[in-house]
């Protein structure tokens, strides 16, 4: 009996399915196409045999998709996606979510928001991730000049007004350590996701849950301003040059989302990549990565 338990065991092992993988692609990308997010999707197909990879698609089309990345409600977004995966029945079990730049927050906010209401989420992990916002704007991807100069313009002077804030997905995450009390009162998504009005405990104990929350940030990023928002720091409040670490924010100090707690479990996980913003190589991501959260 001994040896057919231990026959059983290993047979389950074995047999057993990948844990699929949902991803979430940043600004100025696509999910499927082959030289955008469908790429990387093949990439871990390779790399999982068997593996059940879903790149999510905002709309009806990659062009709809590329452009709810600039304009959509990323409350609406996240509440679509919430649906998506609770109804595809291959997801029921479990899965890793992977989101790339601001599809890091969004994935981050599906976990708090509906997390209870899927299969259990392993792993989130997030690349080049804004979790506390940005506050500069460098580059505006597949925007066309003049639409980038306006995105711009827009988040400078009018970043908080709330037509501003429901048809511009950038300004959902503009954090201006300037006015902090704008900002929090102001800010439809990112001081919601980030238990900056209210605690809401249903995002602390879905956080909670995930087995680890990876954080990749990019020491040579030149799109997100500040990187340090990449391991969720930022700007100390009232100025735009002294930076604080996680540990050394109110966020944290005060466990508003209980990141203290993770990190004392050793849930927290920080990584880095000396390149600019998702620069990285397929050697680093399978022994980063994938060996040891998607395998």
């Amino acid at each position: 009996m001994k040896w057919l338990g231990l026959i059983l065991l290993l047979f389950n092992y074995i047999s057993a399915e990948p844990t699929p993988i949902v991803l979430w692609h940043g600004m100025g990308d696509t999910c499927c196409l082959a030289y955008s997010l469908g790429l990387f999707k093949s990439f871990l197909e390779k790399q999982i045999p068997g593996v059940y990879v879903l790149s999510l698609r905002i709309g009806n089309s990659t062009v709809e998709d590329l452009e709810n990345g600039y304009f959509m409600y990323p409350n609406k977004q996240v509440e679509y996606v919430c649906g998506e995966l609770a109804q595809d029945q291959k997801l029921k079990n479990g899965f890793n979510a992977i989101g790339f730049s601001q599809g890091s927050q969004f994935l981050r906010a599906v976990v708090q928001r509906c997390g209870h209401k899927l299969g259990p989420i392993k792993n989130l992990i997030t690349l080049g991730g804004q979790h506390q916002g940005v506050y500069g704007l460098p580059h505006c991807f597949a925007l066309q000049h003049e639409s980038c100069d306006y995105v711009r313009k827009l988040l400078n002077y009018a970043a908080y007004y709330s037509w501003v804030q429901k048809s511009l997905v950038q300004a959902t995450y503009w954090h201006d350590p300037l006015d902090e009390i704008t900002y929090r009162n102001n800010s439809e998504f990112l001081a919601d996701i980030n238990n900056e009005r209210k605690i809401n405990q249903t995002y602390i104990d879905n956080l909670n849950k995930l087995e680890h929350f990876v954080m990749v940030k990019f020491d040579g990023d030149s799109i997100v301003q500040p990187r340090e928002t990449e391991w969720f720091g930022f700007y100390a409040p009232g100025q735009a040059k002294k930076l604080l670490t996680l540990q050394q924010s109110a966020i944290y100090k005060q466990d508003r989302l209980g990141l203290k707690k993770m990190d004392e479990a050793g849930k927290l996980v920080f990584l880095s990549q000396p390149g600019d913003h998702l620069r990285f190589t397929e050697e680093w991501f399978i022994e980063s990565i994938i060996k040891p959260y998607l395998i």
